[in-house]
Order: structure tokens, then C-alpha cells, then sequence
């Protein structure tokens, strides 16, 4: 695990090097055909040479859900163990680990009218507004949460609306049991405590993907009949910025500032979803995290043996 562009597939492939493994990807982006350049999708010669499970396994039109990953994830999980390789899960999107290892709670399905109420709500208040309303009813929740991250705070008040409950408690008394119960599990995170030195590797790495074509990748799934800005798919981050600019709302230079200020956001959110995780092992990005990783894979197959993830 670990905030976006602090080396995560890079350790996964030095990994790969060392055991006989099999790698799963653990990114609700990856897992969209299309989207390549945005997402900083691994090439194609690493991964016909490291193949990742669920990557390109969804079309962009379709949402694909923690739900879904779990399914998934544990049946790739159980394959590996069959055949007597270890299952490695590289990525950032930490719902997704959370869920697998503890399970799913029970939520309520989207309701149109709940979502469109508070959609008015917003736009005649804000969606800072809502987030210091969902802060008076769930603070938990909110702390996580960005004051414009309309997507999930607009999911936080839909539950509350819908159960009468905030989405903190629906997750501390998780009703489905885990699916990794019985598994060996050792949790690595890359720890960069830089922050100003990420930042810059965020705008890199922004522009590189500019000069790599990511403005044309946008433009052909903007382009696309069965696609819109709503869709999961297009609010990755990066994506929904550029799908603005192509339909006259920003710029291209507002829209690339716009994106490399909601990576920044993003990293911020990996980081609290992390201080938050129990039980993990920190890997030093400026100390060869690839080396210590091997090193403390080494040594929990050592120490633990049987199914381990």
C-alpha cells in the first residue's frame, strides 16, 4: 500500500523477481479499459513480462465496486494458493484492502430521489456546506473526506437519509464476515514523509503524462457514445479535470493544475486511510523499499508458513 507515486509497482515487480507470485492489482482505475495514460497503467511489455490480475478486466462504461473486488480478489487469492504462489496486492485504493480483509457492511442501494435532494441541496449551499452538515452527523466520516469531494460525501448523507445511521456505524459493526479470515497477512506501506518532494513528483509525473498524450486518451473516451462525467470511470482523478476542459469549462492550463491539485488530494486521503491501518509495516522510500519489502516477505514466510497474502 501507499499514497499514489511512491513506487508501489515497482516493489511489486521486485517482488515478482524474488518469489514465485501472483500479482493483483488494488486500484479502482486500473481496472478500466481505456484508461492508460491516466492512471499511470503499468506498459504493455511489463505487463505481458509481470502480469497483473484485474487490470483492463472492466469496461469503462460499467462501474466496478469494492463489492466486486472482493469477489474477485478472493478467488484470485484462493487460485494462487492452489497452485502454490503467493498472492501480492499492490495498489492504493485502501477501501478495496479494507474490505477484502474485514469485510463489507451492509449498505443501502443509491436512491435516485435521496441523491437528487441533496444534490439541489448542494448546489444551492455547496458541498463544503454538506461536508459540515455530514460533520455534525458523522464526524468520523467526514474527517476522512474532502469538503469537495461530492461523490462520497453525497454517499455519506444518501445513508444517513436512508438507514438513519452515519456510514461510521455501518462499518464498525460489518455484517459480512471478512474475506480473508484464516489468511496469513503481512500489510506493507511505503512511508515518504516528504511531502514537498512527492508534491513535486505528482506535477512530474502530471506533465509527463501530458506529453505522453493523455489530453488525446480523454478526448477518444469523450468522444465515446456510451460515456459521461457522472460515471465512475470518468471521475478518476485526471480524467474528470481534462473531460471539463474538453467541454469548455476550464482550460487545458486550469484543468492541468486542477488535476495535479486532486492527485495532491488524493494523496492526502491514501495517507489517512493509512495512519488509520493496524499492524503495518512501514517500508522507508528513501532506504530501498523494494530490498526491505523482499527482506520482510523473507521472513513472515519464515515465521508463519501456510496461506499467505
Amino acid at each position: 500500500m501507499g499514497a499514489t507515486a511512491t513506487g508501489k509497482t515497482d516493489i511489486g515487480l521486485a517482488l515478482a523477481d524474488r518469489f514465485p507470485v501472483s500479482l493483483i492489482s488494488v486500484d479502482s482505475a486500473l481496472v478500466y479499459r481505456g484508461l492508460d495514460i491516466g492512471t499511470a497503467k503499468p506498459d504493455a511489455a511489463t505487463l505481458q513480462a509481470y502480469p497483473h490480475a484485474l487490470i483492463d478486466c472492466c469496461d469503462p462504461e460499467d462501474a466496478y465496486s469494492a463489492a466486486r473486488f472482493v469477489a474477485d480478489a478472493q478467488a484470485l487469492v484462493s487460485a494462487a494458493h492452489a497452485k502454490g504462489r503467493l498472492p501480492v496486492l499492490v495498489g492504493g485504493t485502501h477501501l478495496y484492502y479494507r474490505a477484502l480483509l474485514r469485510g463489507l457492511s451492509e449498505l443501502p442501494s443509491a436512491d435516485a430521489a435521496t441523491r437528487a435532494r441533496i444534490s439541489a441541496r448542494a448546489e444551492e449551499q455547496g458541498w463544503p456546506a454538506l461536508h459540515q452538515a455530514l460533520a455534525e452527523e458523522d464526524p468520523e466520516t467526514a474527517q476522512r473526506l474532502h469538503p469537495n469531494d461530492a461523490q462520497r460525501i453525497q454517499r455519506a448523507l444518501e445513508i444517513i437519509a436512508l438507514t438513519g445511521r452515519p456510514p461510521s456505524a455501518h462499518y464498525a459493526d460489518c455484517a459480512q464476515r471478512a474475506a480473508g479470515a484464516g489468511w496469513s497477512v503481512l500489510s506493507m506501506a511505503v512511508a515518504d514523509d516528504d511531502r514537498a518532494a512527492l508534491h513535486k513528483r505528482i506535477g512530474q509525473r502530471f506533465d509527463a503524462m501530458m506529453d505522453a498524450g493523455f489530453l488525446d486518451e480523454v478526448r477518444r473516451l469523450h468522444g465515446h457514445a456510451g460515456l459521461h462525467p457522472d460515471l465512475p470511470s470518468m471521475r478518476s482523478v485526471g480524467y474528470r479535470q481534462l473531460w471539463a476542459h474538453l467541454d469548455g469549462e476550464l482550460s487545458l492550463d486550469e484543468a492541468i493544475e486542477a488535476g495535479k491539485a486532486a492527485t495532491r488530494q488524493l494523496a492526502r486521503r491514501q495517507w489517512t486511510w493509512l495512519r488509520k491501518e493496524p499492524d503495518l509495516v512501514w517500508l522507508r522510500a528513501d532506504e530501498g523499499p523494494a530490498r526491505q519489502a523482499v527482506a520482510h516477505v523473507e521472513a513472515h514466510l519464515r515465521g508463519k508458513g501456510g496461506n499467505s497474502l
